[in-house]
């Protein structure tokens, strides 16, 4: 799933693909908001690490799980 996230301060947004859920990325989001985490912690899928203040963050957008599409098909 994609994951979108704005940080404070900051020209351009955090892009990543992640293998989580989208009830694990918004647990992690919602602990470090409450202020049980100093740091949004979340996996990409090439298994890269993004750490994020958890005070810096302005937005998180989860986007659709997608699946890959392979061939010419028609849609």
């Amino acid at each position: 799933m994609e994951v979108k996230i704005g940080v404070q301060h900051a020209p351009r947004e955090i892009v990543l693909e992640s293998g989580q859920s989208a009830e694990e990325v918004e647990r992690s989001v919602a602990d470090a908001l409450a202020g049980k985490a100093q740091l949004l912690s979340l996996t990409d899928d090439k298994g890269r690490k993004v750490l994020v203040p958890a005070d810096r963050i302005a937005y998180v957008e989860l986007g659709e799980p997608a699946t890959r599409r392979v061939g010419f098909g028609a849609l």
